[in-house]
């Protein structure tokens, strides 16, 4: 069992940044990717970005590639999503999830294929 919660939303201009927290606690997740999406109202959750909690290759949607970075702190069990030159359209709800089924392979970007959810973190980006 894993317990996810986000942190560091906020209200910022377009242009700005936010960096998003993911503490994770719980039973062991190394071997776990873990995933960032977002929902902006009536829209479907959407992927933003997945990283290993040990480390190493990370993917982005097409969307925040470039804006965005993933990095993670095993120390703390923490998974970081900076936030650079945010626009109005990244406003939405942000949650992490774990996918404890991942391979070592291909992260999955499907909310069905994630187990374990934040209560996620409201960023919104004004014009």
């Amino acid at each position: 069992q894993v317990q996810l919660v986000e942190s560091g939303g906020g209200l910022v201009q377009a242009g700005g940044s936010l960096r998003l927290s993911c503490a994770a606690s719980g039973r062991t997740f190394s071997s776990y990717a873990m995933g960032w999406f977002r929902q902006a109202p009536g829209k479907e959750r959407e992927f933003v970005a997945a990283i290993r909690w040990s480390g190493g290759r990370t993917y982005y949607a097409d969307s925040v590639k470039g804006r965005f970075t993933l990095s993670g702190d095993n120390a703390k069990n923490t998974v970081y999503l900076q936030m650079n030159s945010l626009k109005p359209e990244d406003t939405a709800v942000y949650y992490c999830a774990a996918d404890r089924d991942y391979s070592g392979s291909a992260y999955r970007t499907q909310p069905r294929f994630y187990q374990y959810w934040g209560q996620g973190t409201q960023v919104t980006v004004s014009s």
